[in-house]
C-alpha cells in the first residue's frame, strides 16, 4: 500500500514501539502532525518549549531504558532542541529527535526558518540524517533507532524537508527493511577478561570504579554478584549512582570533585583500578598526572575509543558490561575455592577505608530555624523511604542530592552529568512521570535553574503528572557563588538572584499546589502534603540558607586527594 512520506513516519516508529512522543508543532512539520491526529497509537505530548520535548524524551529513556521521541519543527525549533540532543549525547542517553525542514528545493536559498540542522548537530549526535527520497524514510527511521540503543547509546537526528512528508512510496512490513549494521561488540575478549581477573587476584588494594555505563547496559546484578563474590569496595560517578545499592556497606559512594573523601582516597591509594561503563572524566581524574598513580589499571568499556583517552591501560575489555560482567563472573566462579584468602588479603584494605569514613563521613550540620539544602533532600530520602525517581538541574542542589539521596537502583536518577545543562530536571521529571505513572517522582532545582523551563508546569498541568519540584532557594546562583567565593576573592559578579517571582503564585497561577518552608519546622509538612497530591504538579519554594557550600570538593586543576572537607 502507498502512503505520504508524513503516514510512512508514524507507520515506522509505531513499528518501532513508540507510544508517546515530545513535540511543538510548526509550518514544516505540520503533515507529521496532521497524520498524528489521525493516529490514535501514538499519544502526543505538547511541551511549551522544544528543548524541554528533547528532555522530556531523555528522562523518559533515562528510567525506561527506552529510546525517548521528539518531534521538533525547523529553523528555531530544531536549534531550540540541540541543547537537548547535547545533554543527551554527553550522557549516552538514546534518543530520536525528528526535525521538520523546508522544501528540498529550498535548501541553501535561505528560506523561512531554514537552517542546516544537519551541520548543526553533526558534533552533539550520534547520527543525523537528511531524508532525501522518501523511498529511504522507511529505513533511516529503522537504522535510527538502531544506533540510537545499540552499542554506546545516543541521540539520533532524523531531518525531513517537507516535500519528503507529502511523497508517496510503498510502505514494507518492518522484516523487509534492511538496514545498515555496525560492528557491535558482545562481551570482551576472553583473554583480556581472564587477565584482568589474574590482576585482580594480585590486588591487595582493589576498587571498582563504576560509570554510567553499567546503569545503561542494565548490569547493576551483575556487578553486585562481582562485588559480593570479591568483596571488592565500589565506587560511583555521578552517571553510576544507584548502578550498586547507595546503602550497602561496601559502597563508597560518589567519587570525583564532590565525592566523599573517603573514595576519593581509595582511588588515591588503590593499586588495581577497575573501571567499569566510566570514562575517566575530568570530574573524577582531577589532576590527570596525579590520578591513581599507584595503580594498574582494568577499563571495561563498549566504547573502543574511550580506552585509553584520558589515562593509560594496563587491560583493555572492550565490550557490552553486562555481558563482559557475566564472563567474569564465571570465571570468578571456578576460583571460588580462593575468595576467602582473597577476603583476607583484602581486609587491611577495608580496614585503610574505614578509618576515612571515621575521619570524614558525609554529614551536614541543621540549625534549629534556618533551613539546609541538605536536611531538605535528607528528608525527601527519608519520607519517601528511597524509591522516589529524582532529577535534577545543574548546580550545588545536584551535588548535594547526589550526596544525601542514597540510589540503591538503577534507572532513578536523572541528571545532566556530561553537559551540565540547567533546564534540564523538571522536563525530565515529566518525562520520567509519563514513562513511570505509579512511581514518585521529585525534580530537585535551584531557583536559577528552576526559571529555564518552568513553563512546563503548563505541560505537567494538562497531563496530570504529580512532579513535586523542589526548589531549594538560597537567592543565587550557586555554584558559581561558591567559585567565586573561594577563588575569586569573594567578588559576586552577576550571581545574586535580585529579583525573583513568586513560586507559590505562580505554581497557582497555572494550576499547580503551591507550598512554601521558611523554617525547618516547615520542611516534614510540606513535603508530606505534597506526596498526597496526585492528580497535579507540585512546587515547593524552601527558603534555605543563603551562602552554604558544597563540601567535600577538589579544587579545580587539583589532584582528588586534595580534597577540601570543609
Amino acid at each position: 500500500m502507498k502512503y505520504r512520506g508524513a503516514r510512512i513516519l508514524i507507520e515506522a516508529l509505531k513499528d518501532e514501539g513508540v507510544d508517546l512522543l515530545f513535540g511543538y508543532p510548526g509550518g514544516a512539520i505540520l503533515h507529521v502532525y496532521d497524520e498524528l491526529f489521525k493516529s490514535s497509537d501514538i499519544h502526543h505530548v505538547l511541551v511549551r518549549h522544544e528543548q524541554a520535548a528533547v528532555h522530556a524524551a531523555d528522562g523518559y529513556a533515562r528510567v525506561s531504558n527506552r529510546p525517548g521521541v521528539a518531534l521538533v519543527t525547523s529553523g528555531p525549533g530544531a536549534t531550540n532542541a540541540v541543547t537537548g540532543l547535547a545533554t543527551a549525547y554527553m550522557d549516552s542517553i538514546p534518543m530520536v529527535v525528528i526535525s521538520g525542514q523546508v522544501h528540498s528545493f529550498a535548501i541553501g536559498n535561505d528560506a523561512f526558518q531554514e537552517a542546516d540542522v544537519v551541520g548543526i548537530t553533526r558534533s552533539c549526535t550520534k547520527h543525523n540524517y537528511l531524508v532525501k527520497d522518501v523511498r529511504d524514510l522507511q529505513r533511516i527511521v529503522k537504522e535510527a533507532f538502531f544506533l540510537a540503543s545499540s552499542g554506546r547509546p545516543g541521540p539520533v537526528l532524523i531531518d525531513l524537508p517537507k516535500d519528503i512528508q507529502e511523497h508517496e512510496c510503498e510502505y514494507l512490513p518492518r522484516d523487509q527493511i534492511k538496514i545498515r549494521k555496525r560492528r557491535l561488540y558482545s562481551e570482551a575478549d576472553a583473554d583480556k577478561i581472564q587477565q584482568a581477573w589474574e590482576l585482580l587476584k594480585q590486588a591487595r588494594k582493589p576498587l571498582l570504579y563504576v560509570g554510567g555505563g553499567t546503569v545503561l547496559s542494565q548490569a547493576s546484578l551483575e556487578l553486585m554478584e562481582l562485588a559480593r563474590l570479591t568483596k571488592i569496595p565500589v565506587a560511583m560517578t555521578l552517571m553510576g549512582l544507584g548502578a550498586f545499592p547507595g546503602t550497602d556497606e561496601q559502597s563508597l559512594g560518589m567519587l570525583g570533585m564532590h565525592g566523599t573523601y573517603f573514595a576519593n582516597m581509595a582511588i588515591t591509594d588503590c593499586d588495581v583500578l577497575f573501571s567499569i561503563g566510566a570514562r575517566f572524566d575530568d570530574r573524577v581524574t582531577g589532576k590527570l598526572s596525579e590520578f591513581s598513580k599507584h595503580s594498574q589499571k582494568i577499563h571495561l568499556d563498549i566504547d573502543p575509543g574511550n580506552i585509553g583517552k584520558c589515562v593509560d591501560i594496563e587491560i583493555p575489555l572492550i565490550g557490552d558490561v553486562k555481558q563482559s560482567l557475566k564472563a567474569l563472573l564465571k570465571i570468578v566462579k571456578k576460583d571460588e575455592n580462593t575468595l576467602t584468602q582473597y577476603h583476607q588479603q583484602i581486609d587491611s584494605w577495608w580496614q585503610q577505608i574505614r578509618d576515612w569514613q571515621k575521619k570524614a563521613p558525609m554529614t551536614y550540620e541543621q540549625g534549629e530555624k534556618d533551613i539546609t539544602a541538605q536536611y531538605v533532600i535528607d528528608r525527601f530520602y527519608r519520607l519517601t523511604k528511597g524509591e522516589a525517581i529524582l532529577t535534577t538541574d545543574v548546580g550545588q542542589h545536584q551535588m548535594w542530592t547526589a550526596q544525601f539521596y542514597h540510589f540503591d537502583s538503577p534507572h532513578a536518577w536523572c541528571t545532566s552529568g556530561g553537559l551540565g545543562t540547567m533546564g534540564y530536571g523538571f522536563p525530565a521529571a515529566i518525562g520520567a512521570q509519563l514513562a513511570h505513572p505509579k512511581k514518585k517522582v521529585i525534580c530537585i532545582s535551584g531557583d536559577g535553574s528552576i526559571q529555564m523551563n518552568i513553563q512546563e508546569l503548563a505541560t505537567a498541568i494538562e497531563w496530570k503528572t504529580p512532579v513535586i519540584i523542589a526548589i531549594l532557594n538560597n537567592r543565587f546562583l550557586g555554584m558559581v557563588r561558591q567559585w567565586q567565593e573561594l577563588f575569586y576573592d569573594h567578588r559576586y559578579s552577576e550571581v545574586e538572584m535580585k529579583v525573583l517571582p513568586d513560586f507559590v503564585k505562580l505554581a497557582e497561577s497555572y494550576g499547580a499546589v503551591g507550598l512554601r518552608a521558611q523554617v525547618k519546622g516547615d520542611v516534614d509538612k510540606v513535603i508530606q502534603q505534597a506526596l498526597q497530591v496526585t492528580d497535579r504538579p507540585v512546587v515547593i519554594d524552601f527558603v534555605t540558607t543563603l551562602e552554604d557550600n558544597v563540601y567535600p570538593m577538589v579544587p579545580a586543576g587539583g589532584a582528588v586527594s586534595d580534597i577540601v572537607l570543609a
